[in-house]
């Protein structure tokens, strides 16, 4: 048997790559990710074989993973000061001593100035201007602007991680259309009951951290009331996809079964008040929203 072995050097050099991908948060880039190619499908009615669009979806997702890395990189960086106090965070790579803020700075810069050029020359100027409008709206509206000020800052924030669906049918059609818009509202709706969830589970840490979410300053009982009315109009505007007729039948049936199954469990959480509940609900709303945009390529590629 040959052992292999890794030198220092090899060692050093994986835990310093490693170091700066978890600056960008790759947990979080797969979902956008997925929800980006998703867009694309459904956009060019079906899934894209032909090796020109695979091109095309190739630069989509190479640009996009860069401008998320980008957002979330700097995010980093202003945030290190709360991220040494949450546990959840205590790990991240500036946190940690890891990268050394500059470094990740400067890094996320330049995610940002690649992805542009990338999307800009293997895809088309309306998707590289939607993907950098985003990085900017993370870091001045959100991170700098309401996070710390404000409750309403996932919900108004929550803008900013819904882009990757504008971008993605901005790249396969170079304009936006009003279903476009709407998928763009499916996730816009689906951000706030989805980290209000997880706010309830480590509300101690934002309590700490001095970060004003939901529970924090109106308490729990309102985060759940919010949730409930939040996933109701999650539901609401999933439907609206079918009733302009952008949707047909399969995607109606696959929206009131997930919606369904999201409502139940925000109707629990409301009424028996466990962080049980919460877990839940946070878990599921991650499936929910990858099956919800599976069940609408589905849909398209049938074209029932």
């Amino acid at each position: 048997m040959i052992e292999t072995q890794i030198t220092p050097t090899q060692g050093s050099l994986r835990q310093t790559i490693a170091s700066y991908v978890n600056l960008m948060k790759p947990h979080v880039t797969v979902l956008l990710l997925g929800v980006t190619v998703a867009s694309m499908a459904i956009a060019g009615r079906g899934l894209p074989w032909k090796w020109e669009t695979l091109r095309l979806v190739l630069g989509t997702l190479i640009g996009g993973a860069m401008a998320a890395g980008s957002a979330n990189c700097i995010n980093c960086y202003i945030d290190r000061d709360i991220d040494q106090i949450m546990g959840r965070t205590q790990k991240r790579s500036i946190p940690s001593k890891k990268v050394q803020p500059t470094q990740a700075l400067i890094f996320g810069v330049l995610l940002g100035a690649l992805s542009f050029v990338i999307l800009y020359g293997l895809v088309n100027l309306l998707s590289a201007i939607l993907a950098f409008s985003a990085i900017l709206f993370y870091v001045f509206v959100y991170t700098l602007g309401l996070k710390r000020t404000s409750t309403q800052n996932i919900v108004i924030g929550g803008a900013a991680g819904a882009v990757p669906v504008l971008v993605g049918w901005a790249a396969m059609t170079n304009n936006l259309s009003l279903a476009a818009i709407w998928l763009f509202a499916i996730i816009f709706y689906w951000t706030p009951p989805h980290f209000w969830a997880l706010s309830l589970l480590i509300k101690k840490d934002y309590e700490k951290a001095g970060v004003p979410m939901l529970p924090v300053v109106m308490g729990d009982e309102e985060t759940r009331k919010q949730i409930l009315l939040y996933t109701l109009l999650l539901v609401t505007v999933s439907i609206v996809l079918f009733a302009m007729h952008a949707m047909g039948y399969i995607y109606l049936v696959g929206a009131l079964i997930l919606g369904g199954i999201m409502l139940y469990m925000a109707v629990r959480l409301w009424q028996e008040k466990t962080k049980d509940w919460a877990k839940t609900l946070f878990w599921f709303s991650n499936c929910y929203l990858a099956a919800i945009f599976a069940v609408m390529v589905i849909d398209r590629v049938l074209h029932f």
